[in-house]
């Protein structure tokens, strides 16, 4: 995967940068249903009452524009998805997963593993195209690109799909858990001065020591006979 969790709680640390991830998945996801029903409203056009297409450049134009512009959600996964998915692993006990209101939800992120890692896999693909393409001509560059472009929107297209529900499994699984934390974060900090007052006033008094008696660092010598 191209970005790695965090090893520390990003949701209890930072709420706000938290929230800023998941809204980012949301908008991802709904994103990508948009794609999708954008295309759906329009695609019958282009066939006959079979569903067999009769303008077949008009139908190859609309799924590539559908798929492009899926796409660019999948990449907000791929930056976001990781972490949002550890965080919530973390924070859901086995409760969770039985009974609840994200039950559910978490049971739908099953498979998500496998669709980032396989939407991951198609977009290091591209960036190895891409390293290989900085050595060609400009012009066959931009046209070769366009290509590539196509190509890796229409492989990623069922992982698209995949996402769009998957992903907004994760978004309200993050959320509920996320606002579990923060109403749990007041009394944890009550708990936790509970505690460090108790091991003030149990801690034992140590009396100090008085210091003592200085001594005279030069003794009178006794006095001489006569």
């Amino acid at each position: 995967m191209t970005r790695q969790p965090s090893t520390a709680s990003s949701a209890a640390a930072d709420p706000t940068a938290w929230r800023r991830h998941v809204q980012a998945l949301a908008a991802a996801a709904a994103g990508i249903r948009q794609a999708s029903d954008d295309w759906d409203a329009v695609s019958d056009s282009f066939c006959d009452q079979d569903g067999w297409p009769i303008d077949e450049d008009g139908y190859a134009d609309g799924k590539v524009k559908r798929d492009a512009e899926a796409w660019k959600h999948v990449e907000v996964f791929l930056d976001h998805g990781p972490e949002v998915l550890a965080e919530v692993r973390a924070a859901a006990t086995g409760p969770d997963y039985v009974k609840g209101p994200i039950s559910d939800d978490l049971r739908r992120l099953h498979g998500i593993d496998n669709t980032l890692e396989r939407a991951g896999q198609i977009q290091a693909e591209w960036d190895q195209i891409m390293v290989l393409m900085d050595a060609s001509q400009p012009g066959s560059l931009q046209l070769y690109q366009q290509s590539a472009e196509e190509h890796r929107a229409s492989e990623g297209w069922h992982y698209a799909d995949e996402l769009s529900y998957q992903g907004m499994a994760l978004v309200r699984a993050a959320r509920y858990l996320a606002d579990r934390m923060e109403a749990e974060q007041p009394a944890r900090s009550e708990r936790a001065r509970v505690a460090l007052t108790r091991t003030a006033l149990d801690a034992p008094v140590v009396t100090p020591v008085p210091p003592s008696a200085s001594r005279t660092s030069h003794p009178l010598a006794p006095g001489r006979s006569r």
